[in-house]
């Protein structure tokens, strides 16, 4: 499939590592003006310097899309785009009764309100063009909430309910907003979590075996997903050849025994 992304501009929250440097790199390449975000000056420089000659021309913005100062910042020298991956995330295991009301409220700022603060931003522009691009990173853990992520998966629901009502709010006007259901993803965050649940010390074949059979059984493919596998999807998702495809879940999440997502 060709897709030619040249004269778009995309922003993807959170890209500095995993899933988001991915989707960014991945964007970049099919020739999109790609702007890079993260809290840390230093982390999106050199994501940037890293990402930069690969395809389209790409710039960071350094900007804590958690709180409304630091997406205000980020407005100021972004005001327009075309693409808007809503990627920001944050995870960890925790028991759920060990969860206070500062980790829940933690959660929700920087999982979801983050992308509401981005899209009722942009949204009305691209409504005003005529087209534009909404994604929001979600994952089967919306509905496979894991025992010790409640406060994750909580996080993940509320990003399908998000996306279909800005879908809503965008019919008919050549805007298309969707959630991309990842599963279980091999990235430096992941790599860490599952240390925490099967042992630091187990070889991360052996590591990536043993969670699935205890912490992921009904898996389809038995691996993690690769973030280039993901990224792929948003990529098609911000192509003219998805243009009938919004207000969707589109799962990449490896597939399971029994169907549980739409």
């Amino acid at each position: 499939m060709d897709i030619d992304l040249s004269g778009r501009t995309a922003l993807v929250s959170g890209s500095t590592k995993g899933i988001g440097r991915a989707i960014a790199a991945r964007l970049g390449r099919a020739g999109a003006a790609v702007v890079v975000n993260g809290r840390n000056a230093d982390q999106v420089a050199a994501t940037v310097r890293d990402l930069a000659g690969d395809a389209g021309p790409i710039r960071g913005i350094a900007a804590d899309l958690a709180s409304a100062e630091g997406a205000a910042r980020l407005f100021d020298e972004l005001p327009e785009v075309d693409i808007l991956v809503n990627n920001l995330g944050i995870f960890g295991p925790r028991p759920v009764l060990e969860i206070d009301d500062d980790e829940w409220r933690r959660y929700f700022e920087v999982n979801v309100l983050s992308g509401v603060r981005l899209t009722r931003h942009y949204l009305p522009k691209m409504t005003e063009r005529g087209w534009g691009r909404v994604q929001f990173v979600a994952s089967d853990s919306a509905v496979v909430i894991p025992e010790e992520m409640v406060h994750y998966g909580m996080t993940k629901t509320a990003l399908l309910a998000v996306s279909r009502g800005y879908a809503k709010a965008a019919k008919g006007t050549g805007v298309t907003v969707n959630a991309v259901i990842a599963g279980p993803t091999h990235t430096e965050g992941v790599e860490d979590f599952v240390a925490q649940l099967v042992g630091a010390d187990v070889p991360w074949d052996e590591a990536q075996r043993r969670f699935m059979t205890e912490h992921r059984p009904s898996s389809l493919i038995q691996r993690f997903i690769e973030p280039e596998e993901i990224a792929d999807m948003v990529v098609y998702l911000s192509s003219e050849n998805a243009s009938a495809t919004t207000g969707g879940a589109l799962r990449v999440d490896g597939g399971y025994v029994d169907s549980i997502l739409p």
